[in-house]
């Protein structure tokens, strides 16, 4: 994607971190010449030998999977908190416009048979299992419970190349304090969050 230099982010360790807390993204690839997206978790892991992959699974009702191959390129879109921002805001006079995080993540794809399948959706469900009242395993549950694993298709992809992009007024610091007191006091939760990542960007 396009992302002027001011507002690329290239700290691998905070991408990865945006990733754990937005991990709900867009898979896009080419179905019969067409592009096709599906919205879905996504999750980030690191294998065995130090490589980062995502992992997801989709239902074999989707069409999408009928042009997966193995090693074929995938677009991944992840989407952050974003707010409108005034230029009412400025000390000068300038167009207003909008800020946001985003991650857009390349890889190639592999489809994981059954057992691969299963273990990527283990740690689908024990990762937002574990903070519940009472967690819930897939090992509670009866094995005609967990044949729908059946119905659908897992997959990994392995990391080729990560664009994010932080758009949050970087281009006007003295700006910053009145942008994010005006943003915390909107209602809105994706106001909130950039007024809190400004800050904390810009103690």
């Amino acid at each position: 994607m396009y992302i002027p230099h001011i507002y690329k982010n290239e700290n691998l360790e905070e991408i990865k971190e945006f990733l754990k807390h937005n991990s709900f993204g867009i898979l896009i690839n080419q179905l019969e010449g067409k592009p096709w997206a599906t919205h879905l978790p996504l999750e980030l892991w690191t294998d065995d030998n130090g490589a980062h992959l995502l992992e997801g699974h989709l239902a074999k009702a989707n069409p999408q999977w009928k042009a997966f191959q193995d090693e074929a390129e995938v677009l991944c879109i992840f989407n952050g908190p974003h707010a409108y921002v005034s230029s009412s805001w400025y000390q000068e006079e300038e167009v207003t416009t909008w800020n946001y995080i985003a991650v857009h993540i390349y890889g190639r794809l592999k489809i994981l048979d059954e057992s691969g399948t299963m273990a990527s959706l283990h740690r689908l469900v024990d990762k937002y299992e574990k903070d519940s009242k009472k967690p819930l395993s897939l090992n509670d549950l009866s094995p005609k419970t967990l044949r729908q694993v059946k119905g659908v298709v897992g997959f990994q992809i392995k990391i080729i190349d990560i664009q994010a992009a932080y758009k949050l007024s970087q281009g006007r610091p003295e700006d910053h304090a009145e942008i994010i007191q005006e943003l915390g006091q909107r209602e809105d939760a994706g106001s909130k969050a950039i007024s809190k990542k400004m800050k904390k960007l810009n103690p």
